[in-house]
């Protein structure tokens, strides 16, 4: 049964699922392996008690913690053999089946990944550390190591850094303009512009009305109470209230390719640059202008003063895709109305709600801090509380085919691994359309895993249970 729209606990959820940390320009991210669990589980402790919680307002740093599958197996709580683990996050990120499903096959293969693939150090925690500047992100990282990383019982396998945060990827495109507004947390998320706060935190109602799928743990295996108890599972301790999935992908993006090709497919009949078409074409696979103006709303030039559009559909407005093109990212990535089996209706802007994502992600490389080898592109995080249902359908259904929206051989012409086939890239128009054959890949895969991040209730029960 579902619960009625319960007030989030906000105490109880860890802060980078209420708010994006946009007020904290620095960041990094240790991935940790666990040494010794028994000694592992009061460092833990101790850097537990430093998580910021949501309901925390305008901290100077904030830190939170999340586990992979693996990692809470070796800290006693074995995600194979209890109920309510979701089955993408118990197998991981580098199954062989979600390899084939996510596209992260040829050179995209985890065997080849800098982090995450069997081939390298194991991830069983996460540390994801902000900070308002460099210098508080030096004292947050400095505490943690000192406080919970000294003994030597925990490691880190990977430091990550970040470039200063903005408002653009490393494209050069205007981001995080189509968040979810989720219930609960935005005054203005009413309505059909609201998406059930249990799409992305356990323990609340989603889209469907109902609770999705948590981690319960049977009462002997709390029998200090530490754990709230399930109002739908009799006396069953909730392990997974007020947590949520995270999905972290390391994406290098080639920013010199992809710019070199806007160049090079819209060169003038006499063999010179064209600036205003190269513009033109990487806003059509984009589907959003730099500043972030929508093409359905501006399809012909930039206009700045829409950057912050975000209110516009597809059915009545573009069915065609002679404003934005059928496959473009932003098209694909949340299609709106234009869904199946009533486009422009409000069942169709209600299915498109079932597959939102959190996006929390941090650029890296040109001008900030790379990983080490010089690479420019983006952590991309985002938290759900159905991977499969949420980040996976996305990427699969939407992203990588190459059949999406009616098109034959169309992926996404920005982000989707190039497999198979003669990726195109196709552009409406009247009375001819424009193909553009052979797209490289402009994006490509560095490492990632599958993550969940418990409240603070469950990382409490976690170190100290």
């Amino acid at each position: 049964m579902a619960e009625t729209a319960a007030p989030l606990e906000l105490d109880d959820i860890q802060g980078l699922v209420i708010r994006g940390y946009n007020d904290l320009k620095s960041a990094c991210f240790l991935l940790i392996t666990v040494e010794d669990p028994t000694a592992a589980r009061p460092a833990l402790g101790r850097l537990a008690r430093l998580v910021t919680n949501g309901g925390a307002q305008s901290p100077e740093s904030a830190l939170n913690l999340a586990f992979t599958s693996d990692g809470l197996r070796r800290l006693g709580l074995d995600t194979r053999e209890l109920d309510g683990f979701s089955q993408e996050f118990v197998s991981g990120m580098t199954d062989p089946s979600r390899s084939r499903l996510l596209g992260d096959v040829g050179e995209n293969a985890p065997n080849g990944w800098h982090w995450g693939g069997p081939d390298c150090p194991p991830v069983d925690a996460l540390a994801l550390l902000y900070a308002r500047d460099e210098e508080l992100l030096g004292r947050l990282e400095a505490q943690v190591r000192q406080d919970a990383l000294g003994g030597g019982w925990l490691t880190v396998a990977a430091r990550l850094g970040t470039s200063p945060l903005t408002d653009r990827e490393p494209f050069g495109f205007r981001d995080g303009i189509s968040q979810p507004l989720v219930e609960g947390l935005s005054k203005v998320a009413v309505g059909d512009d609201a998406v059930k706060a249990g799409e992305f935190v356990l323990g609340y109602a989603n889209e469907y009305g109902l609770l999705t799928d948590r981690p319960l743990l049977p009462a002997g295996y709390d029998t200090t109470g530490l754990l709230p108890r399930a109002p739908d599972a009799g006396s069953a301790a909730d392990f997974g209230r007020n947590g949520s999935y995270l999905v972290f992908r390391q994406l290098r993006q080639n920013v010199a390719g992809f710019h070199r090709y806007l160049e090079e497919a819209t060169r003038r009949p006499d063999g010179s640059a064209d600036p205003e078409a190269g513009e033109a074409l990487g806003a059509r696979m984009v589907g959003r202008w730099p500043s972030g103006a929508p093409l359905v709303h501006a399809p012909l030039r930039d206009d700045p003063s829409l950057g912050s559009d975000n209110d516009f559909g597809y059915f009545a407005t573009d069915p065609d895709g002679l404003r934005c093109p059928l496959g473009a990212h932003v098209r694909r990535a949340n299609p709106r109305d234009s869904l199946d089996p009533e486009p422009g209706s409000p069942q169709s802007v209600a299915i498109g709600r079932r597959h939102r994502l959190l996006r929390r992600g941090r650029a890296y490389g040109g001008d900030g801090e790379a990983d080490g080898d010089g690479e420019t592109g983006l952590h991309f995080l985002c938290l759900g509380a159905n991977i499969s249902r949420q980040f996976e359908f996305v990427q699969h259904t939407w992203l990588n085919n190459a059949h999406f929206n009616g098109l034959y051989d169309g992926p996404d012409p920005v982000v989707a691994p190039r497999q198979n086939h003669d990726a195109t890239f196709t552009v409406q128009a009247v009375p001819v359309r424009t193909r553009y054959r052979g797209l490289p890949q402009f994006v490509s895969i560095r490492g990632g895993a599958y993550f969940f991040l418990p409240g603070l209730q469950a990382l409490r029960y976690l170190c100290e249970g």
